[in-house]
Formats: C-alpha cells, structure tokens, sequence
C-alpha cells in the first residue's frame, strides 16, 4: 500500500467523447478551469491535451496549449502542468483488402521535433511518451511510435529538463521502458504510467497489474488507471499496489451508474477512497520533490 499518494487528473483527452457528456471541456478556456478545479479537489498534476474549440476533435495547435498553460500558471492554484506528446503518432489503414493508402481523415504522423513543439515552447513540468505501437481500435486505427521516433523525443525532452512521464499500455512497452533507461534517456526517478484495460492492451486484471509492478525500474514511481466504471475502483488498486492514481474524462464520464461526472467530482471520489484507506494526498510541492522536477518554465543547464 503506498500511503503517500498523489493524484493526477486527466481532463479531457482526444478522444471522441464531447457528445457523451457536456462535462469534457474542449475550449482553452474550458481546459485550463477543468485543470484548476482539478487542483482545487486534490490533484495534484493536471494532465492536459488540446481540442479544437470549433469542432472538439484533438489538436496539436501550440496556440492553444499556450492559452491553457498560462491561464493555469496565471491563476492562484498550484498544480502541476503534464502535457501530453502523444499527438503525432495516428495511422489509420484503409479497410480490408486496400491497407493502402492511409486514410487521411485520421492519420496525423509527423517527426519527434513537431510532436514536441508546445513542449519546447511552454516547458511544462512534464510530458508524455507513449513507449511503444498499439492497434488502439476495433478498427484500423494504429497508435503508432517507433523505436527511434521514441528514442529522439526522450532526447530533446531531456535537454529541455521536462520530466517523461512514459505510459506503458503492455508488457513490451516497459521492456523498451528499461531500454530507454539503460541507454541514459531518462533521468530518475523514472516516472510510469501504467494505463490498464485499454483495447488492445494489458487487461486490468490484478494479477496483469501486479505482473507489470514487478517489472518496473528500481525506484521508479509510478501511477495506474483504468477507463469506464473501473477507473474509480482503480484508485484503490493502485495505491494498493503501491502506486500513485490517476482519474479525470479522459478516461471515464461518469460518477456513478447514469450519473456524468465533472473532473473535480471524479477527483474528489478519489481523495475520498485514498483517505479512506488512510493515505495522505502529495500536494503538488511534494509531488515536485518526489519526482524531481525542475521549476516550471525552466530549462535544463546547459
């Protein structure tokens, strides 16, 4: 059981989920309040992804990672900015017989250098890497990063002094986790995310969960989550696990059977469960002391 527990909330992601739910907000403006009333119920990071405020689909317009990130860093709610880096990395086949050409309405590929670019603008605390490919879909939708596409951007968010946090979606992911490590592209404590029960990765059975917790880097830190009805009962098992939480609608919209929820409700749900377990919540100044993070906006020594 890890009694020090922070909680990180993911507020709004990239998926297709603004008509599920009139909660996931899509505009800066939206994403930066999400965020701040996300600190303000007791998470401590705020994991962040942009839309287009005009149709809600994902983006990757610095612009609007920049409106976000300032109103945050303007407001008088401490919490820490973790943007992600996963846009960039979409390829859609086409159907059946005709893999080729790709299909332009959601491919989205481009270079280390591009998918990075809010984050060597705005130098958040810190960024996602999704280590390694993964058919994300029933469909020919496949989240896809390669090798050495990986192995550049852990370069450059290194010489920016933005911590990775490196998501693992299965087994082979982590293997490459400790590949990365190995080579010295991550400065530690490593931090992983652990992202369960997502087709067509790790099942978020216990037994899987506690396989990949028994892998792990000595002296990583890591948080695990789960997507529907089961992220809220994962806040649990994560800790119990010994790790850190993660919720937010990104992941799941609802509070309870029929009943949407907001990001400050699903955080409020965990710190509830975790204080009830008997854990105490890390602040955002502890969490920055924990995973040793650099002041936000600061780049790392030359």
């Amino acid at each position: 059981m890890n009694f020090e527990t922070f909680i990180t909330c993911a507020v709004t992601g990239a998926g297709d989920t603004t008509a599920k739910s009139r909660h996931v907000p899509v505009t800066p403006q939206q994403i930066a309040e999400a965020s701040i009333e996300a600190a303000r119920a007791g998470a401590a990071i705020a994991h962040i992804h942009v839309r287009d405020p005009e149709t809600g689909k994902a983006s990757r317009d610095v612009a609007l990672y920049r409106e976000v990130v300032e109103r945050i860093r303007a407001s008088d709610t401490d919490v820490v900015i973790n943007l992600t880096a996963g846009m960039g990395g979409d390829v859609v086949f086409g159907a059946g017989e005709r893999p080729l050409p790709l299909d332009p309405a959601g491919t989205d590929m481009v270079g280390p250098t591009e998918r990075l670019a809010h984050v060597a603008a705005l130098l958040p605390e810190i960024c996602t890497l999704d280590c390694g490919t993964m058919n994300f879909s029933l469909g020919d939708y496949v989240m896809t990063n390669t090798p050495s596409t990986l192995r550049a951007m852990a370069r450059q968010v290194q010489a920016l002094g933005v911590k990775p946090e490196l998501e693992v979606f299965d087994a082979g992911h982590l293997v490459f986790v400790h590949q990365l490590i190995k080579e010295g592209l991550i400065d530690g404590p490593a931090m992983i995310q652990l992202c369960m029960g997502i087709p067509f990765g790790a099942p978020d059975d216990p037994l899987t969960l506690m396989a990949l917790v028994k892998n792990l880097p000595q002296n990583a830190v890591f948080s695990a989550f789960s997507i529907g009805r089961k992220q809220l009962p994962y806040a649990a098992m994560a800790a119990l696990a010994g790790g850190n939480v993660r919720v937010g609608l990104e992941d799941n919209l609802f509070l309870d059977r029929g009943v949407p929820a907001t990001n400050a409700q699903l955080v409020e749900r965990a710190v509830s469960v975790l204080t009830g377990m008997g854990a105490h919540i890390l602040t955002p100044a502890e969490v920055r002391t924990r995973l040793h993070l650099r002041q936000p906006g600061q780049r790392a020594a030359a």
